[in-house]
């Protein structure tokens, strides 16, 4: 990493003297015995399972002493992430909902002052490819918008449309488990669904989806990169919005599109950048928007927000996205990594409770760093090196045979 701390060398990032590989697959069972000439393979088990375990398991011990950094704010994220935790699939095949019930009861009863033996107590630290990783971020934007079309209001944006179809590929084969296509029913035939380009050109004008008009297409693009945001209306109400599904077509990153094509130089190419260059390039700009096929849908939010893939609020510099075929939904973890901007490390728990189309990867996580002009500055030039500790349940970590029991044991 570009930046540690001598508290993160010496005491976060030691490896157990147990840190030996789990490379193996889950286990399947074999076929019977066949006769001599033939041979029956063992089933693959789902690539899901797959990536996580072959990306390479090891322990990572919490530090022996003293506090971890943001323990509490981290013990009040997973609380509200318990209700999901405890009932749905883990694409990582890392954890089952019932590992999670121990953890998720005593959360209810932690005395203040004492996260930090919550966390020692009901997990165990692990690291998935070895935790080497990296850390962009994201922020919860507000941008000029009206509910109805009027002048300075042009750029709509979009409710998910009914014959938008997803279709988890896991339930009709196991191998193809964590997977899902999008598109919709042409004939007896899923087709792909309608591109940022055809949208553009009018695929969806005329079918009364459209739930607000943005005054700048370019920040309303942003906009669906964040995911979710904030409507400033012509009378000054603030409405928000969250995602609602996305077209299926695979995400392009614009910032690279611009910097293969010589027009802005690797570095510098955050999002402060890319908007003054479509800004300075109007005639460019809608080729260039639209190289990026995928596009959001959004709903109206009511309460407080944004809401994260787990279906909680997510909270500033404590919530983060990761890719749940590598990360469990919901799980803790103690990230090191160095804010771009400021050039401060940073190093505490945190709590993984939302996805991104752009995220993917064993330690690839996307830190939410709130709303307002200072945490887009932040989000929009969030880049570095990241160091993650996954914590799981004990129970887990016993069956994945990273330890020999479940008995709680503080360093």
């Amino acid at each position: 990493m570009a930046m540690r701390t001598p508290f993160a060398l010496a005491a976060l990032l030691l490896l157990a003297a147990c840190t030996g590989r789990s490379d193996r697959p889950v286990a399947t069972p074999t076929a019977p015995p066949a006769p001599p000439a033939v041979t029956t393979p063992a089933e693959p088990p789902p690539p899901a399972i797959t990536r996580a375990a072959q990306a390479g398991l090891a322990m990572m011990p919490l530090p022996p002493v003293g506090p971890l950094p943001g323990a509490p704010a981290a013990l009040a994220a997973f609380r509200a992430s318990c209700s999901g935790l405890v009932r749905r699939e883990d694409l990582s095949g890392l954890t089952q909902p019932a590992d999670w019930q121990a953890a998720c009861a005593a959360a209810v009863a932690v005395a203040p002052g004492q996260a930090d033996d919550f966390f020692y107590s009901q997990f165990v630290g692990i690291t998935v490819a070895e935790g080497k990783g990296f850390a962009t971020g994201y922020y919860e934007p507000e941008i000029a918008a009206s509910l109805t079309p009027q002048p300075g209001y042009q750029v709509p944006l979009y409710r998910r449309p009914a014959d938008l179809i997803d279709v988890p590929l896991g339930d009709f084969a196991a191998s193809l488990k964590g997977r899902t296509v999008r598109g919709r029913v042409e004939g007896s035939r899923l087709v792909p669904y309608a591109s940022r380009a055809q949208i553009a050109a009018g695929a969806l004008v005329g079918r009364s989806l459209e739930l607000a008009w943005a005054a700048d297409p370019y920040e309303a693009f942003f906009l669906e990169i964040q995911g979710s945001g904030r409507l400033r209306l012509p009378d000054g109400r603030i409405i928000r919005i969250g995602y609602d599904g996305q077209n299926g077509r695979d995400y392009v990153a614009i910032g690279r599109l611009l910097i293969e094509q010589g027009v802005l130089e690797k570095g510098k190419a955050g999002m402060a950048e890319i908007l003054a260059w479509l800004r300075t390039h109007p005639d460019a700009a809608p080729a260039i928007l639209n190289a990026n096929p995928s596009k959001i849908f959004f709903r109206e939010l009511e309460g407080d927000g944004p809401i994260g893939a787990m279906g909680v609020v997510v909270t500033p510099r404590v919530s983060v996205a990761a890719d749940p075929a590598f990360i469990p939904l919901g799980a803790p973890l103690l990230v090191e990594t160095s804010l771009s901007r400021s050039g401060q490390p940073l190093v505490r728990m945190m709590v993984a409770q939302d996805t991104g189309g752009a995220i993917k990867g064993a330690n690839r996580i996307d830190l939410f760093l709130g709303p307002g002009a200072e945490a887009a500055a932040d989000a929009g030039a969030q880049s570095a090196p990241a160091r993650l500790t996954l914590l799981i349940p004990r129970a887990a970590a016993v069956r994945l045979h990273l330890m020999p029991d479940a008995s709680p044991e503080r360093p």
